[in-house]
């Protein structure tokens, strides 16, 4: 097995087929097929699944991923401290993220870095399940992820980014006074809820059932991304980050709620597994936030 296989192998997971993975890579197709044919040789397993003119790693290449980071990041510190001794930061810094966290957070700390440390890289990946957040660090998967802190183990360090709002957004046309819109005076509007489980979404579901309130029931929608379209487009109301809902006040009604519901978000990581570049990225976020 080659360091040149590996870099190859996860260019092809990154960008879901040969054709991404050779022009990020600057080389030609038949060269990254041959070298994947070869891993797959050396390993005895087949690595990926053809789907339509995409791939998908097989069990055996999703086993493979986190070891296959692991192993270009201690590449990568070997150079780390090599340049250490001039003062330079260099070396990639793997992030996942969750879509559901703010993104500007996230730029903001993405460009903060990179002033500090132009040479060194970011990686900026998915998060798609927040609850699979302390996995990602266990198996090597990224030094970092960006998610909110209901899904995060108390082993890892965490450094709070910010936080997320929730503001009550109905169809256009709901009759709502201005203000602040408490529990108990909630429109009885069919609603969008996302499931039950780690978010604030249970402490929604929680103070309406205190109030005495009983909602009708629109949609429980796991795709939160779904929910203003819907809202939109008349279906019901729903509770949505404040960023969000404010977007569209001219297109629905939006009001803050009273209590307040928000949602802590965080970069969180394993202090003993960071690269030197990885250490600098955490400690421009300490920088960044005043901690």
């Amino acid at each position: 097995m080659e360091l040149r296989q590996i870099e190859y192998f996860l260019a092809v997971v990154e960008h879901g087929g040969i054709g991404g993975a050779s022009t990020a890579l600057g080389v030609t197709q038949p060269t990254v097929s041959q070298a994947l044919r070869a891993l797959e040789r050396a390993l005895g397993v087949q690595l990926f699944h053809r789907i339509g003119r995409g791939m998908v790693p097989s069990s055996a290449g999703r086993a493979l991923v986190g070891s296959s980071r692991q192993i270009i990041r201690d590449v990568g510190a070997v150079d780390d401290a090599l340049s250490a001794a001039g003062g330079e930061v260099t070396g990639r810094v793997e992030i996942l993220a969750s879509p559901f966290v703010e993104g500007q957070a996230v730029t903001d700390l993405i460009q903060r870095f990179r002033l500090d440390h132009p040479s060194a890289t970011v990686h900026l990946g998915d998060l798609r399940d927040e609850e699979l957040a302390a996995t990602m660090l266990e198996e090597g998967r990224c030094e970092f992820v960006i998610t909110h802190l209901s899904t995060v183990s108390d082993d890892l360090d965490a450094i709070v980014l910010g936080e997320h709002e929730y503001w009550l957004v109905c169809p256009p046309g709901t009759e709502l006074p201005d203000g602040p819109v408490a529990v108990a005076d909630m429109p009885l509007i069919p609603m969008i809820f996302v499931p039950r489980g780690g978010s604030v979404a249970d402490e929604i579901e929680s103070a309406i059932r205190e109030s005495g309130v009983r909602l009708p029931l629109a949609v429980i929608s796991a795709h939160r991304q779904e929910r203003l379209p819907m809202v939109l487009a008349g279906i019901g109301g729903s509770l949505l980050e404040r960023q969000i809902a404010e977007s569209v006040a001219d297109r629905a009604v939006v009001r803050p709620m009273s209590p307040r519901f928000a949602r802590t978000f965080a970069l969180v990581f394993d202090p003993g597994a960071l690269s030197l570049a990885g250490q600098a990225f955490a400690d421009t976020a300490r920088a960044m936030v005043g901690g």
